[in-house]
């Protein structure tokens, strides 16, 4: 039985991951900040749930080191993490630290934590859930667009490293869930950019084409089962619209496209 390590599983695409890797047979850790969120994940054969916080690294690393001290994880999945939006004048020093904490660092660490097990076994697999906003500019979320192409960058540098032990690392980038993300996203404005932040949010949108949690976890699936040397899954109709557009048009005419929706119609 393989089994899967999962963070931010409490809610959204986290708990919809454990549910479908289950389904499909496979053993699940799925961790959260608050284990009451985690009791319909409980009450399902091969689940544990367990609290942890990927901000808190004594914790990790006890949470890891009892994991597989008692499994043969296969695959991590580093999904914990939350939006912020907002133009950066708005925006506090402590809402940023907090967010690069969660959705950068908190990757990071969990991973760092697994390296020695996965290097001594001499294989398994990390996956990271980043974002349309680790791709591409997402109006209006620039520090949230930071911690997810830092994600991104973090590992296409990392994939050198953990080669050299048959260890793979992939991302999944989705564009927007109908999940409780959404309602999750924190918002700092400032007046001044109220009616770009309005466009900002209309020009990126797509409702039709939002992706549920489950259509996302199916890919998370894909990436953790094809066996492909693939680094970055584009995940979501939407997404793979705005990706393709910016394929189309080159990063410079790309931000030019979106400029022209939002900034010069100010006003």
């Amino acid at each position: 039985m393989k089994t899967i390590f999962i963070t931010g599983a409490s809610t959204g695409l986290g708990k919809a991951t454990a549910q479908l890797f289950q389904s499909h047979g496979w053993k699940v850790y799925a961790t959260m900040r608050n284990t009451e969120k985690g009791e319909e994940l409980a009450t399902l054969e091969n689940v544990t749930v367990m609290e942890l916080d990927v901000t808190n690294p004594k914790q990790i690393n006890e949470v890891v080191g009892k994991v597989i001290a008692e499994s043969d994880v296969d695959v991590v999945f580093n999904n914990a993490g939350y939006g912020l939006a907002g133009p950066l004048e708005g925006i506090q020093d402590e809402q940023m630290v907090e967010l690069l904490n969660t959705n950068l660092l908190g990757v990071i660490r969990v991973t760092k934590a697994f390296i020695p097990y996965f290097r001594e076994k001499r294989g398994g697999l990390f996956i990271a859930t980043t974002s349309l906003a680790g791709l591409i500019p997402v109006p209006f979320n620039s520090i949230y667009n930071a911690s997810k192409t830092g994600v991104e960058g973090w590992s296409e540098g990392m994939v050198f490293e953990l080669g050299l032990f048959n260890i793979g690392i992939k991302t999944v980038a989705p564009g927007i869930i109908k999940s409780n993300f959404r309602e999750n996203v924190k918002i700092a404005l400032v007046e001044d950019y109220m009616g770009g932040f309005q466009k900002g949010m209309k020009a990126m949108a797509f409702d039709s084409f939002f992706s549920t949690s489950e259509e996302i976890a199916t890919v998370v699936l894909e990436a953790a089962t094809d066996g492909r040397k693939q680094l970055t899954y584009v995940a979501g109709l939407d997404a793979q619209k705005h990706y393709d557009k910016r394929l189309e048009l080159g990063r410079e005419d790309y931000i030019a496209y979106l400029r022209e929706q939002i900034v010069e119609k100010v006003g």
